[in-house]
């Protein structure tokens, strides 16, 4: 049972097509996680332009499968690289982003069995 994500979006997309469905979530397991580590090396580096755009290339992602609190909190993120704050604004920020998206891999892959 999902508690860390939501497929709604997903099925409504497409048309209740399961193949599809599964494209997409192994796509999620597999590229955001991967895209995420570029955002930290990012802000590990002070580096606003890579971590926009990676925060920036999952932010939809996020919205598709239903992690709400975590698209919220990525787009809070793409506006503090544009401020180009400190580090220490997004710390708790980027946990919390970072922890919900591995919930929701673990979830997807326990579910899924992918």
């Amino acid at each position: 049972m999902a508690l860390n994500y939501n497929l709604s979006k997903v099925y409504a997309l497409s048309a209740d097509d399961e193949e599809f469905v599964i494209q997409i979530i192994t796509l999620f397991v597999n590229e955001v996680p991967e895209d995420w580590k570029f955002v930290k090396k990012g802000l590990e580096d002070l580096d606003y332009q890579m971590t926009y755009s990676y925060a920036h290339k999952i932010k939809p992602t996020l919205d598709l499968l239903g992690l709400d609190i975590a698209f919220e909190e990525i787009k809070q993120l793409e506006e503090w690289t544009k401020r180009k704050g400190k580090r220490s604004e997004v710390k708790e920020l980027v946990k919390s982003i970072e922890t919900q998206i591995e919930k929701a891999v673990k979830e997807i892959h326990k579910d899924f069995k992918l």
